[in-house]
């Protein structure tokens, strides 16, 4: 089931600070947030999590340093 999380759920769950969301976001390197009402933004959780997968997928992929 797809549920909205708010951004202090974002940051607890990825480890990232708000800045760093926001940066991130402008490069297109996380999902964006969408808009259930004119002041709120809120993330998709299964986009959220799909990211985190990539990151951890990633990382097993880098080689280890020496």
């Amino acid at each position: 089931m797809i549920r909205l999380m708010r951004l202090p759920e974002v940051m607890k769950l990825v480890g990232l600070s708000r800045t760093t969301v926001y940066e991130l976001i402008k490069r297109s390197q996380f999902p964006k947030p969408v808009k259930p009402s004119q002041r709120v933004s809120a993330w998709c959780s299964d986009e959220v999590e799909q990211w985190v997968e990539s990151r951890r997928k990633a990382s097993a992929l880098e080689p280890e340093a020496a």
